[in-house]
């Protein structure tokens, strides 16, 4: 993640604490359900937001599209289609650690080309 992941990040948690925080002052009576049901006698509602509801509102949205550019960051990149490379560099790095771990066989080959050099 870039300065950019880790700024985007910052901002996300200080709105996420903000938001917390508006709805913790917010009073329980207040109108803010208006629009999803309430029980008023206005036929489409309160159209009057306080300030609480509006910024509310307003921090709810940052979360949602700070979420998505944050997800969109973070994400993995995609798994290669053909894994017949792959597996053939991995094989390929497997036999030379092998072989490479076969060093007194090395040394006793080495030692016995001398010896019949001789």
């Amino acid at each position: 993640m870039g300065a950019l992941g880790v700024v985007l990040l910052v901002v996300f948690v200080i709105i996420c604490i903000f938001t917390i925080l508006i709805v913790m002052v917010q009073n329980d009576e207040s109108s803010s359900g208006g629009m999803f049901g309430s029980r008023t006698s206005t036929a489409f509602g309160s159209h009057s937001a306080s300030v609480l509801t509006k910024t509310t509102f307003v921090l709810v949205a940052l979360f949602i599209v700070t979420s998505f550019v944050l997800a969109l960051l973070n994400k993995k990149p995609s798994v290669e289609k053909n894994l017949a490379d792959t597996a053939a560099e991995i094989q390929q790095s497997a036999e030379e650690a092998a072989n490479a771990s076969k060093w007194w066989q090395k040394a006793s080959d080495a030692t016995s080309d001398a010896s019949a050099e001789k």
